[in-house]
């Protein structure tokens, strides 16, 4: 379980960030929703220990994320192109990552077969450093390479961005199939209602880093979603 506690975050003055307590249970799809500078991605910094917090703490299954290094061994994330390496193929940054998670080539391999369709012959043997693939490739290799070694805990931002329709509706097909594991947590933002409400069974809206709604997914959400965001 994700358990967040009494946490804000500041910049000069400004909170971007303030969540009295928020729990995600294990083996759940999470959707994370709000407008630019809604603090999105400022939590999910937090939850990976990207950023500290100004005050308070989240816990990933009872340890603080930001006093051990426990929760790693089992979480994943793509937030942008900064998690890449531009220097090195596509090939050569999935066996990167393979081999801090424990993964033989062979292993590697055997995942990077399932995604072929994801990937549209655009990805492997293309013989192109990752900073040279367009933003919606660089993506499509950022979130596979966070499926190296099973992770329990996938955190996504804006996974849906820059893709093709082709590959958003493939996309949303890996996040349901990673969702249906009891024992797999994803935790997804998006600026896309249709997409985040068909994907996560729960979704918090955030306003001004503030907690403003939190829905369990039903036929009823995407209605309540735009009419929360058309007001």
């Amino acid at each position: 379980m994700i358990s967040v506690h009494n946490l804000t975050k500041k910049y000069t003055g400004n909170t971007v960030l303030s969540i009295e307590q928020l729990e995600i249970k294990s083996g759940s799809s999470f959707g994370l929703v709000g407008n630019n500078g809604a603090g999105k991605t400022t939590l999910f910094s937090c939850l990976l220990d990207l950023i500290q917090p100004s005050t308070g703490y989240i816990q990933s299954d009872q340890v603080k994320v930001n006093e051990s290094e426990e929760w790693k061994t089992y979480t994943s994330a793509f937030i942008d192109e900064t998690f890449l390496i531009g220097y090195l193929t596509a090939e050569e940054y999935f066996y990167f990552i393979g081999e801090l998670r424990g993964q033989n080539k062979a292993d590697v391999d055997k995942l990077l077969a399932e995604f072929e369709d994801f990937f549209h012959g655009e990805i492997l043997g293309q013989k192109k450093y990752l900073r040279d693939l367009s933003k919606g490739n660089q993506k499509k290799a950022g979130i596979v390479a966070a499926l190296i070694g099973k992770p329990k805990v996938v955190v996504l931002d804006e996974p849906f961005a820059n893709l093709d329709p082709t590959t958003q509706i493939r996309l949303k097909k890996i996040i349901k199939e990673m969702a249906s594991d009891p024992e797999v947590t994803v935790l997804v933002s998006s600026h896309d209602l249709i997409h985040v409400t068909e994907v996560c069974e729960r979704i918090v809206v955030l306003d001004k880093g503030e907690v403003v709604k939190d829905i369990m997914t039903s036929e009823a959400t995407l209605k309540e979603l735009e009419e929360h965001f058309n007001r």
